[in-house]
């Protein structure tokens, strides 16, 4: 299912001697998510990655931000998704005439009490498609953003946590489509990842037609895990073995954006600004959750490598000389992935 295995390391791994309690619960912790993702697959064809990117984010709390052009099944896979969790979910379409208050609620006056109560919005739940996001105005950005960073939200001058586990998946479509407005960088940093999907290959695509080619559906989306099992993923999550050396690699790959010469890259003129330290906070707890969706207790370079491209793609900012070259955001991480030396 996923696209990387502990055999396929191209340098030495630092393999501790794991406590044999842990990755045993590891490994019993680990199938739900494997029925998760076998159940998604029953409605979407393809997108392993995006698939496996989707239970990075529950299992770290790292919002997720989904970009490909119209009809590449972005909604219908986080959707899927959520159903397949026994949990409570909302749909969110983001257009320009979008307020604030739609999202988190307001304060409703109600003339036989007298006074003014809160109206909770759709905000409160577990998991939030926001889709089409890159559609909302500032405002509504400005209230999504303490709802991801902060968890909570402020409605009349009083605060209210949100539901836990609390998620966002983000849908967009590229900024170069009509009547789309790209996000601010501020909101583009509080998503862990930013995930990338292509279109199908001819196979696949063979496959979507076989499935989807009628009028009813044929199957539909089972619940087969509960917000408990993720949160008792995500505390063994957080028990995975990270080793200095592994740190140091991290460290120095998000370094090599913002000092590259330093790292025998002469890039600097197409870097306008690099990645910040929630960058490499993101980056160890994706890597951690890598790994556990692998059934190991510890944290291997691979697992570093294999998630990096999604950290850090939306958080290093370039410059119009770039632009110019032809040169991307993918680009210049691909590049420090190649220069940065594996542990």
């Amino acid at each position: 299912m996923f696209e990387s295995n502990a055999a396929d390391h191209d340098s030495a791994d630092p393999q501790p001697i794991a406590d044999k309690q842990l990755a045993e619960k590891i490994e019993r912790h680990a199938e739900p998510m494997q029925r998760l993702a076998h159940e998604v697959a029953k409605t979407l064809v393809g997108q392993q990655v995006l698939v496996h990117r989707m239970l990075v984010g529950l299992l770290t709390g790292g919002h997720l931000l989904i970009e490909g052009v119209p009809g590449l099944a972005k909604t219908t896979a986080v959707a899927t998704l959520s159903k397949a969790i026994h949990a409570d979910f909302q749909r969110l379409q983001f257009t320009p005439d979008l307020l604030p208050a739609d999202l988190i609620g307001t304060q409703v006056y109600r003339p036989a009490q007298q006074e003014f109560v809160v109206q909770k919005g759709p905000i409160f739940a577990n998991l939030i498609l926001a889709d089409e996001i890159n559609r909302a105005p500032a405002k509504v950005q400005s209230a999504l953003l303490e709802a991801m960073q902060d968890r909570q939200v402020t409605i009349g001058g009083e605060t209210f946590p949100l539901p836990n586990p609390f998620l966002v998946m983000a849908t967009q479509n590229p900024i170069e489509q009509e009547g789309t407005y790209p996000l601010p960088e501020a909101q583009m940093d509080r998503f862990m990842m930013k995930v990338v999907v292509d279109y199908p290959t001819r196979n696949e695509e063979l496959e979507i037609l076989a499935r989807m080619s009628r009028t009813r559906r044929v199957e539909e989306v089972t619940a087969v895990t509960t917000p408990s099992e993720v949160m008792q993923a995500r505390d063994l999550v957080d028990m995975v073995f990270v080793d200095q050396r592994i740190a140091e690699y991290i460290v120095d790959l998000v370094m090599a954006t913002r000092k590259c010469e330093a790292y025998g890259l002469s890039i600097s003129q197409w870097i306008q600004f690099g990645a910040s330290p929630r960058a490499t906070i993101n980056l160890t707890l994706a890597a951690k959750a890598n790994a556990f969706l692998h059934h190991r207790a510890y944290v291997t370079p691979q697992d570093v490598k294999d998630i990096a491209m999604d950290v850090l793609r939306h958080r290093v900012m370039i410059t119009y000389e770039a632009e110019a070259e032809e040169k991307t955001s993918e680009h210049i991480v691909q590049m420090i992935l190649d220069a940065v030396p594996v542990p």
